[in-house]
Order: structure tokens, then C-alpha cells, then sequence
């Protein structure tokens, strides 16, 4: 342990990149949901954000992702729009994925922020293909009548995720690893 780093420190610093990791998870269903979750949380002393990442907390961007979400949310649910939002997502779940890693893995270290960003970044834009991959047989499937149900689960996922990382971080994280080991799981079978 770093001498300067006391056990509280060091727990707080833990549970903010815990929370990182299954906030940039709900990424990859949701963009701007799992971000406002987490400006909530650093606002309220929840999590710990790095202080460059404190712009999340501010009234205008809590307010800017609250909007953001409410019009992704409602957008998912048309026909058409659904799989148009899907090709912006391809670029903007990652980001906002990478902006959740930057913020809670700050805490530790810039380099750290930087892999972190990069790594969850990525790991969103796997859940967000699966997502989209899913959505395209929905719609060859029941001609995108089921989409709007899939979309409401999505929203609960992203949700309910977003939730977990901020009142149960390691819960969350151990919930993101036991949720990809199923999809690996699956994939290879």
C-alpha cells in the first residue's frame, strides 16, 4: 500500500473504479442513463469521481444526460429510429463508457483513468454489438413488433446495473464478470 494512501483512501478509491466498471457495463445498453446515475452519485458522495471528471456533478450536465436519456430511452422504442440510434450508439456508448472509466479510475491515477477508459470503452461497445446483434434478429424475426419490448428490458438492465454500481459497487462488478463469463459461455457452446 502506498504510504500516503490510508485504508479509507483506499477503499473509496476502490469502490469509485468498482462502480466505474458496472456503470461503463450499462453503457453498452444506455449511454446517457448509466452516466447520470453516476453525476448523481458523485453529487451526492455515493462515489468518488477524479476531480477532472467533476464537470458530471454540475446541474448542466445532470441536466443535459437527464434529457439525453429520457430522448434515448423514448427514441429506442420506435421502429426504424431504433437501429439508426443503434449506428450512432456504435460511437457514442464507448465514449460515454470510456468517460465513466476516466471518471471513477482517476481516482487512482491518471495512466490508470487512461486504460480504464480505454478498456471499458471497449468492453461497451461488445455489449452494445451483442445488443444490436440481438435487435436485428428481433426485427427479421417478429418484424420489429418486439423491439419496443426489448427496448424496455434494455432500459431495466441499464437501470437496474446503474443502480448496483452505485449502492452495491462490488456487487456490480462481480455481477458484470459473472454476466460475461455467461456470454462467453454461451458463445463457445
Amino acid at each position: 500500500m502506498h504510504p500516503n494512501l490510508d485504508p479509507h483512501t483506499l477503499s473509496t478509491v476502490v469502490t469509485a473504479a468498482l462502480a466505474g466498471v458496472a456503470i461503463a457495463a450499462a453503457c453498452g445498453l444506455r449511454a446517457f442513463l448509466p452516466l447520470l446515475a453516476l453525476g448523481l452519485a458523485a453529487r451526492f458522495g455515493l462515489v468518488h469521481v477524479a476531480a477532472p471528471a467533476g464537470w458530471l456533478t454540475s446541474d448542466a450536465a445532470l441536466w443535459a444526460l437527464a434529457v439525453a436519456a429520457v430522448l434515448e430511452a423514448l427514441a429506442d422504442k420506435v421502429p426504424v429510429v431504433d437501429h439508426a440510434l443503434d449506428a450512432v450508439a456504435t460511437f457514442v456508448r464507448p465514449a460515454a463508457a470510456a468517460v465513466a472509466g476516466w471518471a471513477t479510475f482517476g481516482t487512482v491515477h491518471p495512466a490508470v483513468a487512461f486504460v480504464a477508459a480505454l478498456v471499458l470503452g471497449s468492453g461497451a461497445l461488445g455489449i452494445h454489438a451483442l445488443k444490436a446483434k440481438v435487435r436485428l434478429g428481433s426485427t427479421a424475426l417478429t418484424l420489429g413488433h418486439a423491439n419496443p419490448l426489448l427496448s424496455t428490458g434494455e432500459d431495466a438492465a441499464a437501470a437496474g446495473l446503474s443502480a448496483v454500481a452505485v449502492f452495491a459497487p462490488i456487487a456490480g462488478a462481480v455481477l458484470v464478470v459473472a454476466l460475461l463469463a455467461w456470454a462467453l459461455s454461451r458463445r463457445r457452446g
